[in-house]
């Protein structure tokens, strides 16, 4: 069955490597024949790019599939075929066929550039009175960077872009080994090339992408080439205004990046670096191979090289074996290290991980509370570090409309969201605000002169 009059709708669980990748799916469909809509009424295909990082990730999936199906039947339509991505498919692989047969297309985020023959093959399936069922969770020795399309979309003044994919540090609570395989860089040239086509097409503002982004070292002229080398190269792209990267890890945060962010103008002053517990024995429980000293000492250093340097951390409460000791040194490290934001939950096991069967497991009730007191004091400190730009003066970039006319909404340097009126602005325009409003989660910025910004 030919597929120029086919309709696809993707919908993207997760991190910012879904939501790129569901980017690079959406245009692989696209050449496929595929039209992409936003809404699964009426898809032909509905395709799920799926985390496994949050809890109960699988069971969500499974859910969300019976959904389609039964809101297909509500309006009396075909089902749609259904095709699960990303990090559960990798780690569920056949078995979710089995588990639930309203999945027709499993296909893992190393494989997901062959879209176009999986589809072939469920159609040739079809074609024979089959009910599709195409698996594909293999680690190809192939890039797929290079077989995805050269050219990509652009829906407004800011990217993300891939560069490093996988993770080697198989710390015992998490997946990623396993679903996204081993630590793999891009060559260098590959991303610069990238992000120039995405800078003539408006794009100002790009984030480098990598599961332990700061691991990358990229095949180049001369020899491998380090984060820090990478984002040099990058700075000097004209119109390319902003850069950006996550996520990091402590164990490669090397001295040649901790210098670009004192001598990179384009690179922003913010930073995620993940710590999970400031309990040196749930660290070593955890695998992470560093101390909750060695990673203030790293912070320290950090801001030495860039003092307006912001800080963005991961925290999970309530590990196996936790005790209100190591809670306590948990909420010690974010005393010290004072977080401009954060990202904090409560453990739940991945099947397969170490940690899983760890014994001594917190109970739920225990983690809850530990939670809530965590998420109050990084509350607080986010509100106190959003408190503290009013009155002061920065450049705006206008990345969407808001819902008043002349409204727009922008990202300062340290991520945060901010609303202004700009009469006459467009998206992808820079322009100097003074902050004259700050909530806990946004900024209300007014618009200045040149002059006067300077």
């Amino acid at each position: 069955m030919a597929t120029e009059h086919r309709t696809a709708h993707i919908k993207t669980f997760g991190c910012q490597m879904n939501v790129y990748d569901s980017e690079r799916m959406a245009e692989v469909l696209a050449e496929a024949g595929y039209r992409l809509s936003d809404s699964a009424d009426n898809a032909d295909l509905v395709l799920l790019n799926t985390c496994h990082i949050r809890e109960k990730a699988s069971d969500k999936v499974y859910s969300e599939v019976g959904r389609v199906r039964a809101e297909a039947m509500e309006r009396n339509a075909r089902p749609p075929m259904v095709a699960v991505a990303g990090c559960v498919a990798q780690a569920e692989g056949g078995e979710m066929i089995r588990r639930a047969p309203g999945v027709n297309l499993v296909v893992g985020p190393q494989s997901y550039h062959r879209l176009p023959q999986l589809l072939q093959e469920m159609d040739a399936q079809a074609a024979r009175g089959k009910r599709p069922h195409v698996v594909d969770t293999e680690f190809p020795a192939d890039d797929k960077f290079d077989h995805l399309p050269t050219a990509r979309s652009v829906r407004g003044p800011t990217a993300f872009v891939t560069v490093q994919e996988g993770c080697d540090k198989f710390c015992t609570f998490c997946v990623v080994p396993y679903t996204r395989g081993a630590e793999v860089s891009r060559p260098a040239q590959a991303i610069l090339d990238e992000v120039r086509q995405l800078v003539d097409k408006g794009v100002v503002d790009v984030t480098l992408l990598g599961q332990n982004v700061n691991a990358y070292h990229g095949e180049h002229a001369g020899g491998p080439l380090s984060l820090a080398g990478l984002a040099d190269r990058l700075a000097e792209i004209p119109g390319l205004k902003r850069i950006r990267y996550t996520t990091s890890h402590p164990r490669d945060m090397a001295d040649d990046l901790i210098v670009a962010h004192r001598d990179n103008p384009k690179l922003m002053p913010f930073l995620h670096l993940p710590v999970q517990s400031g309990s040196d024995r749930l660290l070593a429980a955890m695998n992470r191979k560093h101390t909750a000293a060695s990673y203030l000492a790293l912070v320290e250093r950090l801001r030495a090289a860039r003092p307006d340097l912001a800080l963005s951390g991961d925290f999970i409460v309530g590990f196996p074996g936790e005790t209100d000791a190591d809670f306590e040194a948990t909420l010690e490290l974010v005393r010290a290290a004072d977080y401009a934001q954060a990202y904090s939950f409560k453990y739940s096991p991945r099947p397969g991980t170490p940690a899983a069967e760890m014994v001594d497991q917190v109970p739920e009730a225990v983690k809850a509370a530990r939670l809530a007191q965590l998420q109050d004091l990084l509350f607080a400190q986010q509100a106190r570090f959003n408190e503290g730009f009013l009155g002061r003066t920065f450049e705006l970039l206008l990345e969407r409309h808001g819902r008043h006319d002349g409204q727009f909404i922008g990202r300062s340097p340290y991520m945060q969201s901010v609303h202004v009126t700009v009469p006459g602005g467009r998206l992808g325009d820079m322009i100097p605000v003074r902050i004259v409003g700050a909530g806990p989660h946004s900024l209300e910025g007014a618009l200045v002169q040149k002059a006067e910004a300077a």
